[in-house]
């Protein structure tokens, strides 16, 4: 470990370090113009002053969701002599309906949030603020569906509308699943009324322009090259187009040259890097997936490992695997844990969204096997994986894949 004047000397590697930050906002988003248009249209009936119109977002991880939204409230912010008020409320902080309330409460009256009251006592002085001046409050719900109380959240937002005279409020949905909207009640859904836009990931080609306008603000002058910077975004869109992905490993990447004393990131920090990033992105999807979930995943683990009952396909390179062997494991494990395991409803349902994860790829079965059924494929490193579920499952890994 260097001693702590040596981490205050000027790096010679990097410029402005905070560029490769996911929480840096650029002046420009690039190759998402049209989504910013589209949300700028769903929210411009709120800006004059109509009801409030909900927008919901869906994509994976490093699609631009979050970016383009914060963009959006910037400009928002700026228009001068507005009755726009903006709340951003990142859910997988504020994951109850009482802490989403908080929250909002917390950005426009303080003094208030701070004194203890209940739901029902936040919601009514909510209103009351709304209704004073004709506001128009827009609330951003970054991974709204990490929400425990999800229904109760949507159905006491989007009934503000209903009970106010004069202003309103418009929801902005950020979601990593698209099928989040199928648990929630009838009842929350009817007062949804909602446009949609899905973010398409990122291609190979888009991550390279979105990360060399990055290294050239982020890294001094001749410290990258550019047969690093499509390494780099090649390793990028493997992982299903994640930008933010990619600013990891550059980011890695330069750390690894500075504590090295080189002033060139070369192919060693690079590969070092897409190393490290994939382990951590790894831990980063399961160690945020709902427990039943998880146990669907070591199961797969588990069957890619050491096969089961049943016979498994493969080509000769990828290994597939019966739907309904993994769901007899799922079982299985879930009784060892004395958990009760979830129907095959719910089980096709967290299948959907492993895939949606890119943690697994799904086919249906075609000629050749008897009967209809669902092949999977797990797309990501089997041992890592298996070592960091059961850290997440059973709190230590197991010696045996049995």
């Amino acid at each position: 470990m260097p001693p702590l004047k040596d981490l205050l000397v000027e790096s010679n590697i990097f410029s402005n370090r905070e560029i490769l930050s996911p929480h840096y906002m650029p002046k420009r988003l690039l190759f998402r113009e049209a989504e910013i248009g589209n949300i700028e249209k769903a929210i411009a009936p709120a800006l004059k002053g109509e009801k409030g119109r909900n927008l919901f977002l869906y994509g994976k991880t490093g699609t631009g969701k979050t970016s383009c939204v914060l963009y959006v409230a910037g400009e928002i912010r700026s228009i001068p002599n507005t009755s726009a008020r903006i709340s951003y409320v990142n859910c997988r902080i504020y994951n109850s309906r009482f802490r989403v309330l908080n929250k909002v409460i917390n950005d426009h009256m303080p003094t208030y949030a701070r004194r203890g009251y209940g739901t029902v006592d936040l919601y009514e002085k909510l209103t009351n603020w709304i209704e004073e001046d004709n506001k128009t409050l827009i609330i951003i719900l970054d991974e709204v569906d990490i929400v425990k109380d999800l229904d109760d959240l949507i159905y006491t937002l989007t009934r503000i509308n209903s009970d106010i005279r004069a202003g309103g409020v418009a929801l902005i949905g950020v979601a990593n699943k698209i099928t989040f909207k199928e648990d929630l009640d009838p009842r929350s859904l009817s007062t949804l009324y909602e446009s949609e836009l899905v973010f398409s990931p990122y291609n190979a080609n888009e991550v390279y322009a979105i990360i060399k306008d990055r290294a050239m603000a982020c890294f001094k002058a001749g410290v990258i090259g550019d047969d690093i910077l499509h390494y780099v975004a090649a390793g990028a869109a493997r992982e299903g187009g994640d930008a933010r992905f990619s600013l990891k490993i550059l980011s890695k990447a330069g750390e690894l040259a500075e504590d090295s004393g080189s002033t060139t990131i070369g192919m060693k920090e690079a590969e070092e890097a897409l190393r490290i990033s994939e382990n951590e992105i790894i831990y980063d999807l399961i160690s945020t997936l709902p427990e039943h979930q998880k146990m669907v995943l070591y199961s797969i683990v588990l069957l890619t490992l050491s096969g089961g009952t049943y016979k498994k396909l493969t080509d000769g390179v990828d290994t597939y695997l019966f739907s309904g062997e993994i769901y007899n494991r799922y079982k299985s494990i879930s009784d060892s844990l004395h958990k009760e395991a979830k129907s095959e409803r719910w089980y096709r349902k967290y299948l959907s969204e492993l895939q949606l994860q890119g943690l697994i790829a799904s086919y249906e079965s075609g000629k050749g096997i008897r009967g209809h059924t669902k092949l999977v494929k797990l797309l990501i490193p089997q041992k890592k994986t298996k070592e960091v579920l059961e850290r997440e499952i059973f709190g230590t890994a197991k010696q045996d894949v049995a």
